[in-house]
C-alpha cells in the first residue's frame, strides 16, 4: 500500500463529459450552461462550459486521487473525488448534481435529462450521489436460492429469455411504500449498477465478468417476475440487501458503458436451467460470500490474465457459461449478423441509413444521408460521427453495439416525431 496522503491531495487526472437531452423529446439541449466545482465548495467554480448542437461538452480534465487508490483493496482513502454540477438552460429546469465521481485516467460521463420550464415557478431540482458501494457502507446481500422454483404446473409469465427495453426500478427496499419508482432503460440501468459498484480502472475482463452477472440477476428478476408475483408493481429494487446499487441520475464510465454496449444480451446459464442464474456476489473486502463472486476477487483473477467466464467459473462452478437471450425489446430491425462497412449493400444499409437520417435531424452534427442502400464513404463518416458523439468507439463501422445503439436512439427519437 502506497504511504497514505489527504483525501484532498488529487495529484491525478480524470475526464467528464456532460450530455444533456430533453426529458420530454429525448433531444439534445444546446446553449446549456454547467458550472463545475468540488463538491463542498460550491460557491467556487472550477469550469463553466456550454453544450454543442449535440447536448455535450467537450472533454474536461479534473482533478483525481491516485489511481493507485481504486485498484488497491486494502486503500481506505476514498479513490474517486467528487463535483457539483448546476446545469441551467432556456426554456428548461435547472439541476444540481452533488457528488459525481472522478476517477483517475477514466472518463466519466454524466447523462442528464432535463425537464421543461413549469411556470409555476418550481426550485432547482437537487439529486445528491451517495458513496460508492466499494467505499461506502451498505447492507449485505441477503442470500437467496439462485434458481428460483416455477409453479406446479409449469407456468411462468415469460416463456423465454427477453432482454427489456425498459425495467421500473423501485429506489429503495422492497417493502418502503414511500420510495419512488423510476422507469429506466435496460442498458441505461446496467451501466448506472456496474458504474455503482465496482470500479471503472479495473481489467477489461474484471468489468466483463461483474456486467455479466449484474445482468444475469436482473434478467432472473424480469424472467421470473419475482417482485410482480408477491404483488409489487416494479421489476427492481434499488437496495443492495436485495438486489444491486442504482442511484437516479449519478454519472457512469465509458469503460463500463462500452462494455455494456458490447455484451447486453448476455446473460449466465447452467445446463438444462431455463431462467437466468441469479448471480449474486458480494466485495469481498468489507462482506464475505462463500461460493458467490467477490469483486475485488474478480479484479485480482483481472489482473492475472483471467478471462470473464473464466473469473465467473472460479466462483460458481465449471458448469456456468454465457447464453444470449432470444429477443430484444424494442428493436426496429434485427442485427444482421454481420459488420456492415464500405462496400457493404442491401436492405440493411438502407435500413441504417434512413434511422441515421431520422437521428441526425435531432442531432445536426450528424451528416444526412442519401438512403441507396451502398456503404460508402459518407456512411461511414456518418456513422464515425454517431459513434463519436454516442461514446461509441469510432471506427466508421457498424458492428453488434452500434447497431442497438443507433436502433435505441431513432427510436427515442422517432417515437417523440410520432407523438408531435
Amino acid at each position: 500500500m502506497s504511504d497514505p496522503i489527504p483525501s484532498s491531495d488529487t495529484p491525478d487526472i480524470g475526464r467528464l463529459q456532460i450530455n444533456i437531452t430533453s426529458q420530454i423529446t429525448s433531444r439534445p439541449v444546446a446553449d446549456a450552461s454547467i458550472s463545475i466545482s468540488y463538491t463542498g465548495v460550491p460557491g467556487e467554480p472550477l469550469e463553466q462550459v456550454t453544450t454543442d448542437s449535440s447536448g455535450q461538452t467537450e472533454l474536461l480534465e479534473l482533478a483525481a486521487p491516485p489511481l493507485e487508490y481504486s485498484l488497491n483493496p486494502e486503500n481506505e482513502i476514498q479513490p474517486y473525488s467528487e463535483y457539483t454540477l448546476q446545469i441551467q438552460a432556456p426554456g428548461f429546469e435547472p439541476v444540481s448534481i452533488a457528488g459525481t465521481e472522478i476517477l483517475a485516467d477514466t472518463t466519466a460521463i454524466q447523462n442528464v435529462q432535463l425537464s421543461p420550464l413549469d411556470t409555476t415557478g418550481t426550485e432547482e431540482e437537487v439529486f445528491v450521489i451517495p458513496a460508492h458501494t466499494l467505499y461506502g457502507t451498505y447492507p449485505a446481500k441477503i442470500p437467496e436460492d439462485e434458481i428460483k422454483p416455477v409453479n406446479e404446473s409449469g407456468e411462468i409469465v415469460l416463456s423465454r429469455v427477453v432482454v427489456p427495453e425498459y425495467i421500473v426500478v423501485h429506489d429503495g427496499s422492497p417493502r418502503d411504500s414511500t420510495a419512488k419508482n423510476y422507469y429506466v432503460k435496460y442498458k441505461d440501468y446496467i451501466k448506472n449498477v456496474a458504474s455503482s459498484e465496482i470500479y471503472a480502472t479495473w481489467p477489461a475482463n474484471t468489468i466483463r465478468a461483474n456486467v455479466l452477472a449484474i445482468m444475469s440477476f436482473t434478467l432472473n428478476r424480469v424472467y421470473t417476475e419475482w417482485y410482480r408475483n408477491q404483488g409489487y408493481d416494479f421489476t427492481i429494487t434499488s437496495s443492495t440487501a436485495f438486489d444491486h446499487k442504482w442511484i437516479p441520475e449519478r454519472n457512469i464510465f465509458q469503460s463500463i458503458s462500452v462494455i455494456v454496449d458490447e455484451l447486453f444480451a448476455d446473460y449466465l446459464s447452467r445446463p438444462n436451467v431455463r431462467q437466468p442464474i441469479l448471480t449474486q456476489y458480494c466485495d469481498g473486502r468489507q462482506v464475505q460470500c462463500p461460493n458467490w463472486m467477490t469483486q475485488w476477487g474478480s479484479k485480482s483473477l483481472g489482473d492475472q490474465g483471467y478471462s470473464a467466464i473464466d473469473i465467473l467459473r472460479y466462483y460458481y462452478g465449471d458448469d456456468m457459461y454465457i447464453n444470449t437471450a432470444e429477443a430484444i425489446s424494442g428493436i426496429p430491425s434485427s442485427w444482421p449478423g454481420y459488420n456492415l462497412e464500405n462496400g457493404s449493400s442491401g436492405n440493411k444499409v438502407r435500413q441504417l441509413q434512413e434511422q441515421i437520417n431520422v437521428i441526425a435531424g435531432a442531432y445536426p452534427a450528424i451528416p444526412k444521408l442519401t438512403a441507396d442502400g451502398i456503404y460508402g464513404p459518407a456512411t461511414a463518416a456518418a456513422v464515425s460521427k454517431f459513434q463519436s458523439v454516442f461514446g461509441l468507439p469510432v471506427t466508421g463501422i457498424v458492428d453488434y453495439s452500434t447497431w442497438f445503439k443507433i436502433s435505441e436512439i431513432y427510436v427515442g427519437v422517432s417515437r417523440i416525431a410520432e407523438l408531435t
